[in-house]
C-alpha cells in the first residue's frame, strides 16, 4: 500500500469542503465533487429529473456549446463521468495533474453554469426512457429496482432511471429549477487525490467557487415502506429473487463489522452463499448479497438467479444461510473475510479515483476524511469475538422480497 500523507480539509465561508489526499509518487489527480442534487432530492412529481440533470450537464457549459466543451477536455486528456446519487449529484475526473489549472474552469463550468438547452431536453429524454425499458430485458437489474423503492422509505428507495409518466413531463423550466434549488455549496464537497500543491489548489477553488452561494435542506425519510413480497409474473425458464434486510448504518461503529459479516456471505468463490447455494446444492447460477450503507440506513441485499423447478428450494436456502449468520463464523471464514478486506484496500489505495470519492463519502457521512491508514487499523481491530458478538445481536430482521418468474414463491 503506497504511503499516505496528511489529508488536508478546508471548508469556505459558503460552506463548501474541499479535502485533497496527497500520494507519494503518483502522477494523475483524481477529482470527486459531490453536490447536492441526488434522487433523493427531486420534487416527488419529477422522479427521474437528477439523471437528466446528470445528462445535461455534459452537453455544453460556460460559454461552450456541447462539442467545443467536451473537444476542450479531450484536448487536455481529461476523462470524466457524472452521476446521480442518493443525495447527491457526483462529478468525477481524473488527469493528468499538471493539466488541472486548464480543467478545473472547464469542469467547475459543468457545476455552475450548465447550458441547459431546450434542444438538449429531449435527446435526454430518449436515452432515459429507453434506459427505463431496458429493464424489460434486465431481469437483475429490474428486482433491485423494485427492490429498493420497495423496501425503503421513500425517497431513498428511488432510482436514477425515474418514473415513466413523470419522466415525459418534465420540461426545461423544472431542470433548471432542480439545477438552481440543488447545485448549491452548501452540503457539497470536492475532493482531491494524487499530486497536487494544496496551497495552489485552494486558491484555485477560492478564486473559481468562493463567490458560489446557496444551501438546500438534506432529504428527510417519509412515510414508512411497503415491503412485503412483490411478485412479477414473468413467461421465463429463469427465476430471479431479490431480497433485502435492514442493518446498521453507514456511521454506526457496527459498520465495518456488517461489512466483516457481508464478506463471509458473499466474499467470493469462498463465500457461503456461493458455496452452499451453488456448488453445493446446485440450486442457482448466480448467488451473492451486499451491504449498502448510507448516512441515515443501512441495507443488506441478496440476489439468487435460478431455473423454475429449483427456484422455492434457492429462496428458502438463501434464507436459511442469511440468517445462519447469527450463529456465527468459523475461523477460516473469518480469516478469509479479513484477508478480503484488505485486500480491496489496497487496490483502492492504487487508485486515485477510487481514493477521490472515498474522502468526499467520508466528508458528507462522517464529517471528515479517513485515510487508508486509518481503515486498515478498523479492519485489524476486528476479532472473531467482536465479529461474533456482533451477528448474534444483530440477525437479519423481516425481509423484503421481490421475485420474477413463471411462479409466485412462498416466503
Amino acid at each position: 500500500m503506497p504511503p499516505m500523507s496528511k489529508i488536508h480539509q478546508h471548508q469556505f465561508t459558503n460552506g463548501l469542503w474541499l479535502i485533497a489526499e496527497p500520494v507519494e509518487g503518483a502522477q494523475s489527480l483524481a477529482m470527486s465533487f459531490l453536490t447536492l442534487g441526488g434522487v433523493a432530492c427531486e420534487p416527488s412529481d419529477q422522479q427521474g429529473i437528477a439523471g437528466l440533470l446528470s445528462e445535461m450537464v455534459c452537453r455544453g457549459a460556460g460559454d461552450l456549446d456541447a462539442k467545443a466543451h467536451c473537444d476542450a477536455l479531450d484536448q487536455l486528456g481529461v476523462q470524466r463521468s457524472t452521476s446521480p446519487q442518493t443525495t447527491h449529484h457526483h462529478l468525477g475526473a481524473i488527469m493528468i495533474s499538471d493539466k488541472l489549472p486548464e480543467a478545473l474552469p472547464l469542469l467547475v463550468d459543468m457545476i455552475r453554469r450548465p447550458a441547459l438547452e431546450q434542444a438538449a431536453l429531449e435527446p435526454t429524454r430518449d436515452l432515459a426512457l429507453q434506459a427505463l425499458e431496458a429493464l424489460e430485458d434486465e431481469p437483475q437489474q429490474k428486482v433491485f429496482y423494485k427492490l429498493r423503492r420497495r423496501h425503503l422509505r421513500d425517497p431513498f428507495g428511488r432510482s436514477s432511471l425515474g418514473v415513466r409518466e413523470q419522466l415525459e413531463a418534465i420540461d426545461i423550466k423544472q431542470v433548471k429549477a432542480y439545477w438552481r434549488s440543488t447545485f448549491v455549496p452548501g452540503g457539497s464537497v470536492l475532493a482531491f487525490a494524487g499530486r497536487f500543491d494544496w496551497q495552489v489548489l485552494k486558491d484555485q477553488i477560492e478564486q473559481l467557487l468562493g463567490n458560489w452561494q446557496g444551501e438546500w435542506p438534506e432529504p428527510v425519510a417519509g412515510d414508512e415502506a411497503v415491503r412485503g413480497h412483490e411478485h412479477i409474473n414473468a413467461d421465463s425458464a429463469q427465476v430471479h429473487i431479490g431480497l433485502a434486510y435492514d442493518a446498521v448504518p453507514e456511521p454506526d461503529e457496527g459498520s465495518i463489522l456488517q461489512r466483516a459479516a457481508t464478506a463471509v456471505l458473499s466474499g467470493g468463490m469462498s463465500g457461503r452463499l456461493f458455496t452452499q447455494v451453488r456448488e453445493k446444492r446446485g440450486l442457482c447460477y448466480s448467488v451473492f448479497a451486499s451491504y449498502g450503507g448510507h448516512k441515515r440506513y443501512g441495507v443488506v441485499m441478496g440476489y439468487a438467479g435460478t431455473t423454475t423447478p429449483r427456484a422455492q428450494e434457492t429462496l428458502d436456502v438463501l434464507v436459511e444461510e442469511l440468517r445462519g449468520i447469527s450463529q456465527g463464523v468459523d475461523e477460516d471464514e473469518f480469516h478469509r473475510a479479513i484477508v478480503g478486506m484488505k485486500s480491496r484496500l489496497v487496490m483502492q489505495g492504487e487508485s486515485t479515483s477510487a481514493r477521490a470519492h472515498a474522502i468526499a463519502a467520508d466528508q458528507y457521512v462522517y464529517g471528515h476524511p479517513r485515510s487508508l491508514d486509518q481503515l486498515t487499523a478498523e479492519v485489524d481491530a476486528i476479532t472473531i469475538a467482536r465479529l461474533n458478538k456482533f451477528v448474534k445481536n444483530n440477525p437479519p430482521g423481516k425481509m423484503t422480497f421481490v421475485t420474477i418468474g413463471p411462479e409466485k414463491l412462498k416466503v
